[in-house]
């Protein structure tokens, strides 16, 4: 594989670690500003906002850069709004580091992801895809961990300051790594926006939000619940963190392998898991034993539905592919804010660090009754479009075209 695959495996390591790394940090990051834990959670809300804003944005920019400039231009700003996070001062400029990191997120994936097919034989393009979203799965890994050891020992700041020397590492390799391309013409962002019109891609949207959204309202305060509920130490966090990352990376090889098969049921299975598991955290977490195990189910579940979700876009949206992937990363971005955020809010209710558990799970229950739903609506439209292929316009009957269309 070409070494170029490394440089945008390290970009997506250090995205990865700075979207997962605050699971670890939220205690610190609070008591460093004397703010309360959900008000600190922000730090994730505005992050995943900045996704939904910067996804499609960015991507639409990139269309009059070619993709290796473009590449360049996100790492670069990746690296400044993780120095700034370090860097702030106050709180609200913790915020607005997590914002200009954010807008680099999706834009890095959809456009590296075409990079590294690029660089390869058509037979190898999953590979190298693959490969480079290895810096991802390893971010939850090693990263999250890592980072978590980082701001124990040094401080929360030294976390955000290694993953901007991670963004310099990636802008280094891309720069000097991958081959440059010939500038391109703008595309038409007109053509690309009308996919969204189609309702089944927004219905898939919505799976998005509501669905890994569900994993987000727990883990975004995680360290505090293993710690205040639980009765973990501090410093069992890092390995906590680990136990997550390896249920994500098991979740999302699992899931890999069935989805191709047999989409819509591995998407049922995987959000009925998750829902279940998340509900039974309220409880679990009482004890060290059950809560690790279900902190690797939720991982596990969470990711297993990344693949379905994620395939349900693209098969609803062959239109504008490219634009339909930003977006959905958008939304998966889009959920984690809006989890975050209401955790947040039954927290500050007095309900206990266990109820955001609840608002997970019913999350992603909603997550299932929307995907349920667009099977149905697909399923009729199949049929109608069978009858009209088999019999022609005229087999259909009047009753059977709506009112003011002909």
């Amino acid at each position: 594989m070409p070494l170029a695959l490394l440089a945008l495996a390290i970009g997506a390591f250090g995205i990865g670690t700075t979207e997962f790394a605050v699971m670890g940090l939220l205690p610190d990051m609070a008591a460093g500003f004397g703010v309360s834990i959900p008000l600190a959670g922000y730090v994730t809300t505005v992050y995943a906002l900045g996704v939904v804003v910067g996804a499609p944005l960015m991507t639409a920019l990139g269309t009059r850069f070619t993709r290796k400039q473009m590449l360049m231009l996100l790492m670069g700003l990746f690296i400044v709004g993780n120095a700034l996070t370090g860097l702030a001062p106050t709180f609200e400029l913790v915020l607005a580091g997590r914002v200009v990191s954010a807008f680099t997120h999706g834009a890095f994936f959809g456009i590296g992801a075409l990079v590294a097919a690029d660089l390869v034989a058509p037979g190898k393009r999953a590979a190298a895809i693959s490969l480079m979203f290895s810096g991802l799965t390893l971010a939850n890994v090693v990263g999250v961990p890592a980072g978590t050891l980082l701001s124990q020992q040094f401080g929360w700041r030294t976390t955000f300051y290694a993953i901007a020397g991670f963004g310099v590492l990636g802008l280094l390799g891309i720069a000097k790594l991958v081959p440059a391309q010939r500038a391109k013409a703008a595309a038409r962002i007109g053509s690309e926006l009308a996919v969204f019109r189609n309702p089944q891609v927004g219905l898939a949207m919505l799976m998005t939000i509501l669905g890994f959204g569900g994993v987000f309202a727990a883990v975004t305060y995680l360290a505090s619940m293993m710690t205040e509920v639980t009765g973990f130490a501090p410093s069992s966090v890092v390995w906590l963190t680990a136990v997550f990352g390896l249920g994500l990376v098991g979740g999302n090889l699992f899931s890999g392998r069935f989805t191709d098969r047999a989409m819509m049921p591995m998407l049922y299975a995987s959000l009925t898991g998750l829902a279940l598991v998340l509900a039974a955290f309220t409880f679990t977490a009482h004890n060290k034993i059950a809560a690790t195990v279900t902190v690797a189910l939720i991982g596990f579940f969470g990711f297993a539905t990344v693949p379905p979700l994620q395939k349900r876009v693209l098969d609803q949206a062959t239109a504008a592919p490219t634009l339909a992937s930003a977006g959905n990363i958008a939304a998966f971005n889009f959920g984690n804010a809006l989890a975050a955020w209401l955790g947040g809010l039954v927290i500050s209710a007095g309900f206990g660090f266990t109820s955001v558990n609840w608002v997970g799970a019913l999350m992603t229950v909603a997550a299932l009754g929307v995907a349920v739903l667009a099977s149905v609506l697909e399923r009729r439209q199949t049929g109608r479009g069978q009858v009209v292929a088999a019999g022609g316009p005229a087999a259909v009957s009047e009753e059977s075209v709506p009112a003011g269309r002909s």
